[in-house]
């Protein structure tokens, strides 16, 4: 509740200090916030990201999709029905693994460019450090 109250009250103030200020300011903010944007540097991050969405963009639905069929695989194959409980929650509990070990490299790997920006920052000013040499 007390972070309900704080949202509506943060929402209130920025409300009454926008009209307050008007449309000019707005449109200065806007303006900054536009020439920020467009700076080189930002651009290449944002599109650091992109690159790096597209190509995780299929690891996890992937694993999450393998898991499915093989449950399917399961439920369709040979034996009583307690055989086929006992297959669907065997590849079930493999599929929830390989799920979460997809999820893990991704995260992993969102991680690796933030701990090589210096590294790749030296190397184009011709600065680089031992460390960089690889």
């Amino acid at each position: 509740m007390k972070g309900k109250i704080g949202l509506v009250v943060g929402l209130g103030a920025g409300y009454v200090l926008g009209t307050r200020a008007g449309r000019e300011r707005y449109e200065q903010i806007k303006k900054q916030w536009l020439k920020v944007w467009n700076l080189d540097p930002v651009q290449d991050q944002v599109d650091k990201v992109k690159t790096f969405a597209k190509s995780q963009a299929a690891a996890v639905p992937g694993a999450v999709w393998n898991g499915a069929v093989k449950v399917v695989q399961s439920v369709s194959g040979s034996g009583t029905p307690g055989q086929k409980l006992d297959s669907v929650i065997a590849t079930g509990k493999d599929a929830v693994e390989d799920v979460a070990r997809a999820a893990d490299d991704t995260a992993a790997e969102a991680k690796k460019p933030s701990a090589s920006k210096p590294a790749a920052k030296n190397s184009t000013t011709g600065s680089g450090s031992a460390k960089s040499g690889s």
